[in-house]
């Protein structure tokens, strides 16, 4: 369902459209005093940074007296994904190449793919597009059909596995969007977190007009650091590069690109990418043993893939503000594009503190 930015899920009647915020962020959730609470509503691995990782950062502080050269790192990500450095450019994160897009590229009619991550959308609109939605929906799982998607939209941005839906779209429907004059953007921000990383398009250089963004913050810990890349034709991203200021992204950052593009880091992400897996089975089986008080399953969106789960149950804003009195913060949906107040996101943990949060659960819903 194509829709104006302005459309929204329906809300008392004669009232002005509901607008989700597109600022809003799981980290809100979490910050000052309500740092101590146990987060689910943050994607970011715990117990990350590693320690080796944390040593090949401060390394790098010798450095900072001279300006930053991100030749190096820029090889790294490359040769990582069998690419030429040409088609790379590192960022202050993803959340930057979104706002490089939204500058460099010059669309008629750009089309956000939702429920997804909200910044995209929020740049566009701060860089003067006007921004078109193609909402998803859950009759189909949250699932894209190309067709959905106008035929005249030369800007079309997706998330893969998509951020909150947990949905990993199919490589062939997704490759379906490209075509000469489109230019196709594919989040990719969670995909080191799918073991194999078999949906990914990060290599493929047959498809026109194809931008892949990568994050380095999910899996490793990065989130105050900043560190991001985008794979394009390099025509694109010599676009994106004018785009950005004189040296973007620190030495440490690029210290931390090169580290976590070696062999031995892509092997412990593979492995961690398996354990959250298998953390992810657990959540969904503990959640199937929780029910409302009138005895119904807690609605969850599956097949999920991503390091996060969504659910739906009846009261989700008074369940997720009675969680925050038990110990946990969890993730409000109302924020997102074609979801509302019925929907929570939750990141995935071990299974320990799964345990401790789905019988947190159990009382939030009785009480």
């Amino acid at each position: 369902m194509t829709t104006p930015p302005s459309a929204a899920p329906a809300g008392i009647p004669g009232s002005r459209p509901y607008e989700p915020d597109l600022r809003h962020h799981g980290d809100a959730e979490v910050r000052g005093a309500d740092a101590a609470l146990t987060d689910l509503a943050v994607n970011v691995r715990t117990g990350t940074p590693p320690a080796w990782l944390k040593a090949r950062i401060a390394a790098s502080l010798d450095g900072l007296a001279a300006y930053p050269d991100g030749g190096p790192a820029r090889a790294a990500v490359a040769a990582r994904h069998g690419l030429p450095p040409e088609r790379v450019l590192l960022t202050a994160g993803a959340a930057e190449a979104f706002v490089l897009i939204a500058r460099a590229v010059r669309a008629r009619r750009p089309v956000v793919i939702h429920p997804q991550f909200t910044e995209p959308e929020a740049a566009l609109r701060d860089a003067g597009h006007q921004v078109e939605r193609v909402l998803l929906t859950e009759r189909n799982g949250f699932r894209l059909t190309a067709s959905e998607v106008p035929e005249t939209a030369d800007l079309v941005i997706i998330g893969n596995p998509t951020n909150p839906t947990s949905v990993l779209h199919p490589t062939a429907e997704i490759a379906r969007l490209a075509r000469p004059g489109r230019t196709l953007v594919v989040d990719e921000a969670f995909m080191d977190a799918v073991p194999g990383e078999h949906a990914s398009l990060a290599s493929r250089t047959d498809l026109p007009g194809l931008v892949v963004l990568r994050s380095l913050t999910k899996t490793w810990g990065l989130a105050g650091l900043r560190i991001g890349y985008v794979l394009a034709a390099p025509e694109t991203i010599a676009d994106l590069e004018r785009a950005q200021p004189l040296w973007p992204v620190s030495a440490p950052a690029l210290a931390a690109a090169e580290a976590c593009s070696e062999p031995a880091a892509l092997a412990e992400a593979a492995e961690a990418a398996r354990q959250i897996a298998a953390d992810r089975d657990h959540l969904l089986a503990r959640l199937a043993e929780t029910r409302t008080p009138d005895g119904r399953k807690i609605h969850v969106t599956t097949p999920a893939e991503g390091p996060f789960v969504l659910i739906r149950l009846p009261d989700a804003a008074a369940v997720r503000t009675r969680l925050r009195t038990l110990g946990f913060a969890v993730r409000r949906g109302d924020t997102f594009p074609g979801l509302g107040p019925e929907w929570l996101r939750l990141a995935v943990r071990d299974r320990a503190t799964t345990d401790r949060f789905t019988e947190a659960l159990s009382k939030a819903l009785t009480d």
